[in-house]
C-alpha cells in the first residue's frame, strides 16, 4: 500500500511539473509494478503491453471515435447557429432570454457533441457576439457558455461515462440512461441560475423580440435533422435495439448524411473530420490505456484494498466516508485538470465504493457531475480558460464571478444526486430492471 502511497504521490508531482498525464501514468504504473517484482522489468513490461492488447480489441472502446466523429461532423454542419435560434424562439423574448436559449442550446448541442470544450468553444463563437449586441453583461454571456459546456461531459452519448464504463467494467448502456435524468436537471437549475442573475441584476440580462409565429416554425424547423439523430441513437440505445458501438455508428453515418444534404460535405471537410478524430480519439486512448496501466500497479500494491481496511477499522458509516470521497474530488479539481482527476482517482475510489454496496453506476454519475463542477471552478477551470483564450476582452476572473450562481446550482445538483439515488438509477432500473 505504501508504494501505491508513493506512485500516486509521483503522478502528482509529475503532472504538476507539467508532464502529460498518459506519459505520468505510464512511467509510474510499469517502473511501480517492476519494483513490486524485485525490479524485473520485463515481466513488468509483459504484463503492461497484455492489458494495452487486451484493452485495444475489446469492440467496446470503437464507440469513442465514433461518437467524436459524429460530434466533429456535426459541429462542422453549422448545427450550433441553428440550436441556438431554434433555442432563441423558444425563451429568447424573456428576460435573460437569450442566456437562457444559450443554455438550452448548449444542452442540445452537447448531447450530439459529447465534449464540453468544443461545446463552450462552439457555442462561444455563435452566442456571445450576440448576446453583447443586445446588451448583456459580459459575466452572464461567458458565464453561460461556460457552465452550459459542461452539460457535455454527462448528457447522452458522453465520452466520459465511456470512459468511467471501461475503467470499471459497467454497462456503458446503463451508464447513459443514469445520465439522462441528471442532465436535464443540469439545464433546468442553470435557467433558474439565470433567471436569479437576471432578478438580481435586470440590467445583465434585457428582454429580446418575441419571434413571429413563422419565424419560430423555421427555426424548429432546422433542428429537425439533429433531434432525429439523437431521438435514434438514445432511443435504440435505451430501448435495447442496438448497442451502444452500433449506435455510435449509426449516429456517424447519420451525421454524414447531415451534413451531405447541407451541401457542406468536401474531400477537404472530409479529410480534416477524420484527421481531428484520429488525433483526439489517439489522445484519449493513450490517456486511458495509461491509466489502465497504473490501476494495474496500485492494484497489485494493494492500495484499494489497504483503503479499505483502514475505512474499516475507523468504523465509519458508508455515507460519510462516500462524502469523504465527494470532498477529495472537490479539492482535486481547484488544481487537476477534469478528465485527468477522473482517470486518476476512479481506480483507486470504485473499489472502496464498491465494497462499501454503493452502486457503481450511481458512483459513475457522481464522479462525472464533480467533474463538470471542476470545469468551473478556479483557478484551473477549463472552460473559462476556453472562453478567454477565444475572446481576448474577455478577463478570466469576469467569467468565474458569473459562473458562481453556476457552480451553485451544480453543487445542488451534485447533493440531490448523492441524497436521492433515485434520480440517477430511476431510469436505468425501469428500462432494464
Amino acid at each position: 500500500m505504501i508504494s501505491a502511497l508513493i506512485g500516486l504521490t509521483i503522478v502528482l508531482l509529475l503532472c504538476v511539473l507539467r508532464m502529460p498525464l498518459a506519459y505520468a501514468m505510464t512511467l509510474v504504473g510499469v517502473v511501480g509494478y517492476a519494483s513490486l517484482l524485485d525490479f524485473n522489468f520485463t515481466a513488468a513490461l509483459t504484463i503492461s503491453a497484455r492489458r494495452i492488447v487486451d484493452t485495444l480489441q475489446d469492440p467496446a472502446l470503437s464507440v469513442i471515435p465514433l461518437f467524436i466523429l459524429m460530434g466533429n461532423l456535426i459541429s462542422r454542419s453549422g448545427m450550433s447557429v441553428e440550436l441556438f435560434r431554434a433555442s432563441n424562439a423558444l425563451v429568447g423574448h424573456h428576460r435573460g432570454g437569450m442566456a437562457m436559449a444559450t443554455i438550452t442550446a448548449c444542452g442540445g448541442f452537447s448531447a450530439i457533441c459529447g465534449s464540453s470544450l468544443a461545446t463552450a468553444a462552439t457555442m462561444g463563437q455563435v452566442a456571445i457576439p450576440s448576446m453583447r449586441r443586445f446588451g448583456y453583461a459580459d459575466s452572464l454571456a461567458s458565464a453561460c457558455i461556460a457552465a452550459g459546456g459542461t452539460l457535455g461531459i454527462l448528457i447522452p452519448p458522453s465520452v466520459a461515462l465511456i470512459i468511467y464504463g471501461i475503467l470499471t467494467e459497467q454497462s456503458i448502456r446503463e451508464l447513459f440512461a443514469a445520465g439522462f435524468v441528471p442532465g436535464v436537471m443540469g439545464i433546468l437549475l442553470y435557467l433558474a441560475a439565470v433567471k436569479y442573475v437576471v432578478w438580481r441584476s435586470p440590467e445583465a440580462g434585457p428582454r429580446g423580440h418575441e419571434m413571429t409565429s413563422q419565424q419560430k416554425r423555421e427555426a424548429y424547423k432546422g433542428i429537425a435533422g439533429i433531434a432525429s439523430l439523437f431521438t435514434i441513437i438514445m432511443g435504440g440505445i435505451y430501448l435495447g435495439i442496438f448497442t451502444p458501438t452500433e449506435a455510435a455508428g449509426i449516429g456517424s453515418f447519420g451525421a454524414l448524411v447531415i451534413v451531405y444534404l447541407r451541401d457542406l460535405l468536401t474531400k477537404k471537410l472530409l479529410k480534416e473530420v477524420l484527421f481531428e478524430t484520429a488525433v483526439m480519439s489517439a489522445k484519449i486512448f493513450f490517456v486511458v490505456l495509461g491509466a489502465l496501466i497504473f490501476s494495474n500497479f496500485i492494484n497489485r500494491a494493494g492500495l484499494p484494498e489497504g483503503l479499505v481496511h483502514f475505512l474499516t477499522n475507523q468504523d465509519l458509516q458508508p455515507m460519510l466516508v462516500f462524502l469523504m470521497i465527494v470532498v477529495i474530488y472537490l479539492m482535486l479539481g481547484t488544481v487537476l485538470e477534469s478528465m485527468s482527476m477522473m482517470l486518476l482517482t476512479v481506480p483507486v475510489f470504485y473499489p472502496v465504493v464498491q465494497s462499501m454496496g454503493f452502486d457503481l453506476i450511481w458512483f459513475g454519475i457522481v464522479v462525472v457531475v464533480v467533474t463538470e463542477i471542476s470545469l468551473i471552478t478556479p483557478p484551473v477551470g477549463m472552460n473559462v480558460f476556453v472562453l478567454s483564450g477565444m475572446f481576448k476582452d474577455l478577463d478570466n476572473r469576469t467569467v468565474f464571478r458569473g459562473v458562481m450562481p453556476f457552480w451553485v446550482a451544480d453543487m445542488v445538483r451534485l447533493f440531490a444526486i448523492i441524497f436521492i439515488p433515485a434520480l440517477a438509477l430511476g431510469l436505468p432500473n425501469f428500462l432494464y430492471g
